[in-house]
């Protein structure tokens, strides 16, 4: 099959929910969780470990993907919640978005099933390196701004609104590669690198990175590498990635949890000075010719030809503040809508500010101006990405 997007490498079925203040009471005063204990993990194997990962970050209004030892605690947290079940992975939510934008593309999945093949968007053709089908739903767990619990010596409030993944997938912990990827790039134009994040065992990324390195020679010249950037569900091998492809990457996405966790601490988004000094470090550590951020406030391009990434950014802007603001079921009026709505006031003073202290390496755009009672923080990363790519390949 030609395709002219390849959007991968791996994707899956989510489970989605939205925190209530009830229910985490309940479970602080069943588990017997304390203030103290909220502190940051890199793995959780209970769900009371569950409830304090996910306590840790509403008190900050953060946002973070993580690996779960056992599958049963996040059925078990689930079971708790009304969910929805929707297709997951930055590839797939891209995909639905470009669709939605007349823009075909072709993924590369690691594991179907009957949900998947149903809910997968229309003009959107996949290959596999699944030999047979697999279930491994992830938890997607979203909070609303002001959302409080009070429990025990527990008294937090989020400050904003966010999303957390939690995450136990073999398929996607070993993110095998069909044999069909190589010939599939030979005509692509966008080429999408997401999901390795999931892969915890050292030598099983080395090896897959080795492979897709093999795969990627097929590419043509042309052809826009984009790669996503996520949590890794073991933080130290993300590097060992970094290593193995950055001389291959011409976009490097992340958002602001990402990148302040590669920064090792906290950035005032608004401060000129502080995102200038963030830029200047992350581009030191992470030497590809394109970073590109998107925050809530504010989404930039800063590196080799910036400035022509203009229309790309405004498109991811557009594509995920629909998704904020109306979800899944957005209709093409919410769409063109969006369009027009006006900037958030501080963020269009910042951007001029920015590109002003920084010139031509730098193109940053403002967010969009959003009062949303209930938004839709699931995918928001995702659906940029999908519209960022989608304005590089205009529907014919």
């Amino acid at each position: 099959m030609a395709t002219n997007v390849v959007l991968g490498l791996g994707g899956g079925v989510d489970y989605e929910l939205k925190l209530s203040a009830p229910v985490l009471e309940q479970l602080v005063d069943q588990h017997r969780i304390r203030e103290a204990e909220l502190t940051s993990t890199a793995t959780v194997t209970d769900e009371r470990e569950l409830v304090i990962s996910i306590l840790t970050y509403l008190r900050k209004g953060g946002g973070g993907e993580h690996f779960v030892a056992s599958s049963g605690c996040l059925s078990t947290f689930a079971g708790r919640f009304p969910t929805r079940t929707t297709l997951g992975g930055t590839s797939v939510r891209a995909a639905k978005e470009m669709s939605r934008l007349g823009v075909p593309s072709t993924l590369h999945l690691v594991s179907t099933n009957d949900v998947v093949r149903r809910l997968l968007p229309a003009g959107c053709d996949y290959i596999s390196s699944g030999d047979q089908d697999t279930f491994y739903p992830h938890l997607i767990v979203q909070y609303d701004q002001d959302l409080r619990v009070r429990a025990g010596d527990i008294d937090i409030r989020a400050p904003f609104p966010n999303r957390l993944i939690y995450v136990n997938d073999p398929a996607n912990g070993s993110m095998l590669l069909s044999d069909g990827l190589g010939p599939l790039l030979r005509t692509a134009r966008v080429f999408l690198i997401s999901g390795l994040n999931a892969i915890r065992d050292r030598h099983v990324l080395d090896r897959r990175l080795a492979t897709l390195r093999g795969h990627m020679r097929q590419l043509p010249a042309k052809a826009v590498v984009y790669y996503e950037d996520a949590g890794f569900h073991e933080p130290g091998l993300s590097q060992r990635v970094r290593d193995a492809l950055l001389e291959v990457i011409g976009v490097y996405g992340l958002n602001e949890d990402e990148m302040q966790s590669h920064l090792g601490y906290a950035v005032d988004l608004l401060s000129v000075a502080e995102v200038a000094g963030a830029l200047e470090s992350l581009r030191a550590r992470i030497p590809v010719p394109t970073l590109v951020v998107h925050t809530k406030y504010w989404s930039a391009a800063f590196g080799a030809g910036a400035g022509g990434y203009a229309g790309s950014l405004n498109e991811g802007i557009v594509i995920a503040s629909t998704r904020y603001s109306h979800g899944d079921d957005y209709t093409d009026q919410d769409y063109e809508l969006m369009r027009d709505r006006p900037r958030r006031t501080e963020a269009v003073e910042f951007a001029a500010a920015l590109e002003g202290h920084m010139g031509e390496a730098v193109r940053c755009l403002p967010g969009i101006r959003l009062d949303v009672a209930e938004p839709t923080t699931v995918g928001l990363g995702d659906a940029f990405v999908g519209g960022f790519l989608a304005a590089l390949l205009p529907p014919s």
